[in-house]
Formats: structure tokens, sequence, C-alpha cells
């Protein structure tokens, strides 16, 4: 294992801190989030329809940040183990440590999640992300 390579896991609700935090990490940042910048030739243009497309997209580029052996984080709302499962195999798999840090912050959203859907993010919120292989 290469001790300085981690692949950070941040966490929180929309609005929390997380992109913020991933910056100013020595750590390529990725989300799920940049697949929506790049569909709207740089302005953030969100369609639920094509999010499973966002976190594939956000899962390759993760994967190939870390086999170049850079340290990478993915900062996703993680709400739910099964979210952060593919990432938790990846490291596993390339024998890279994981670091896992939840945002709690309330800034705002930048991208205008309406307040019942962070309700509802809320209300399925699981207090710790496990891996069982």
């Amino acid at each position: 294992m290469n001790k300085k390579q981690t692949l950070f896991l941040i966490r929180g609700l929309p609005g929390s801190g997380k992109t913020t935090l991933a910056k100013s990490l020595d750590a390529i940042p990725i989300s799920a989030d940049d697949y929506f910048y790049n569909l709207g030739g740089g302005k953030y243009e969100f369609d639920a329809s094509r999010l499973g497309r966002a976190h594939e997209m956000c899962q390759r580029m993760t994967k190939a940040a870390l086999v170049s052996g850079e340290s990478v984080a993915v900062h996703n709302t993680f709400s739910q183990s099964w979210e952060a499962k593919p990432y938790f195999e990846m490291a596993r798999e390339l024998n890279v440590r994981v670091q896992i840090i939840e945002c709690q912050g309330n800034f705002g959203s930048v991208h205008g999640v309406p307040e019942a859907t962070i309700e509802k993010m809320k209300a399925r919120w699981e207090k710790a992300l496990t891996f069982e292989p």
C-alpha cells in the first residue's frame, strides 16, 4: 500500500462544504456533479435522468486517478453505504487507504437543491458508511 495515497470519501448534505473541503486537500477532487458541469459546457445543468451516468463517470475518473498513483477526494452526498460500495471495492482492489470525512456545515446549496429534497436525504441518512465484501 502506498502510505501517502488516499481515497477520501467526503460525505454530507448539499451545502455542507464537501466541494470546498475536497479542493483544499492534497488530492484530485472528483464528484458526480462534474458530469453536470460538463453537460452544460461549464455551466451546471442537473438532469436527474442522467444521474446514473454521472456516478459511473465519477467512479471511472476516480479509478483512473488511483491507478496512476494519485490521491482522490470524492465529494458526493454518500447518504447510504451502498453509494460508497464501489469506492471501497476499488480501494481494496488497488490497496489504497480510505478516509471518510463527513461535512456538517450549512452554507446553502450552490446548485439550488430544494429544501424538501434535502429533508428526504436527511431522513435516509446512515450515520456510518460501512462496507461488507
